[in-house]
């Protein structure tokens, strides 16, 4: 029977927390110390209606310093332009989208939050009720072994081959290679990499926070679409609601649509270069910083890195400081690649 732990790994700007199925991360959910609480999954505002576009059935709509959202409506139910209205978000901002929300009904005065999202510990709970949050070493461990994971595009299948998960604008595209697996009947072979692909697809698109139009290009041909598409309901269930699975096409590819809820990670990782961004450097740095604080009692520790994430770096040393003491000195090095990060005690 499969089982889900929980981790929860706090330091100075970020929590992260991992949910895994059997021993293999399914979810990583990050919550920094700059997010917008308006525009979390599950947070509730008042909002202003700014604009609406009839041809789109979409209103725009301002929740206050700045942040917007859209919000999609019935041809019944066309709200105003200035209107109040109490929204939450359903899904939220990706690069070059916004934020989307759902009506919950009119309000009064300027926008404001009203409710902010889950906490992080709430959120974990959510898919393993009962299970124990276990903090500490180990979840940092964990969840740097899932954000590694994240960022990988070719990861390998259980039994030989891989899977290649590649999101573009349009839709994430998921490549099944059979690679070495070995068998004397290629047609069991076959079905075996693509049932272990399906299973392994839900769990990376989970784990990457990815949604939206997925093709899967499947192993060989002459497959057996009924056990293709059972496989595929098992493993995307828990995706539910808002999960459209299509049949396997004439050309071997499976279609599916699956709910955008989350911000993809590797849009808080990394910037549109696929480069980790200066904060994610810094969050590592600050990590490693920390790590060594503990297990280098009262030393004074000093810290090189690149200029750009020395400036990312600042306010999360003074967090650091602030809970362990004046013992971190943090030095930009010009000459530093971006992701070298040096820690050592004085």
């Amino acid at each position: 029977m499969s089982r889900r732990r929980l981790y929860l790994d706090r330091c100075p700007g970020e929590a992260r927390g991992v949910v895994t199925l059997d021993d293999r991360p399914e979810r990583l959910l990050i919550r920094r110390d700059d997010d917008d609480p308006r525009l979390l999954l599950g947070a509730r505002s008042v909002a202003r209606v700014a604009s609406v576009e009839p041809a789109l059935a979409t209103a725009f709509l301002d929740l206050g310093a700045g942040a917007e959202a859209i919000l999609p409506f019935k041809p019944d139910a066309r709200p105003v332009v200035g209107q109040s209205v109490e929204v939450e978000i359903r899904s939220e901002p990706r690069r070059g989208k916004q934020a989307v929300a759902r009506w919950l009904g009119p309000a009064e005065g300027a926008p404001r939050l009203l409710a902010p999202a889950a906490d992080l510990e709430s959120e974990l709970r959510v898919h393993a009720r009962d299970a124990e949050i276990v903090t500490g070493r180990t979840a940092r461990d964990v969840a740097d072994e899932a954000e590694a994971e994240v960022l990988e595009s070719v990861h390998p299948l259980p039994g030989g081959g891989d899977i290649a998960v590649e999101p573009t604008r349009a839709l994430v595209s998921i490549d099944v290679d059979l690679g070495v697996r070995k068998g004397a009947d290629a047609k069991r072979v076959t079905r075996q990499a693509n049932l272990a692909a399906l299973h392994e697809a839900a769990r990376l698109l989970r784990l990457k926070g990815l949604g939206g139009i997925v093709v899967i290009d499947l192993v060989g041909r002459g497959h057996d679409g009924q056990a293709l598409l059972a496989a595929a309901r098992a493993a995307f269930g828990p995706d539910n609601p808002g999960v459209a699975i299509g049949p396997v096409g004439r050309f071997g590819t499976m279609e599916l649509s699956l709910p955008r809820r989350s911000r993809p990670l590797v849009e808080i990782l990394a910037g549109p270069d696929g480069a980790l961004s200066d904060r994610t450097l810094a969050q590592r740095l600050v990590r490693r910083l920390e790590t060594e604080a503990e297990a280098q009692g009262g030393a004074r520790l000093i810290a090189r890195c690149a200029p750009p994430v020395a400036a990312a770096a600042a306010p999360l040393v003074v967090q650091l400081t602030e809970r362990l003491g004046a013992r971190f000195h943090v030095e930009a090095d010009p000459a530093s690649p971006r992701e070298r990060l040096e820690v050592a005690a004085q």
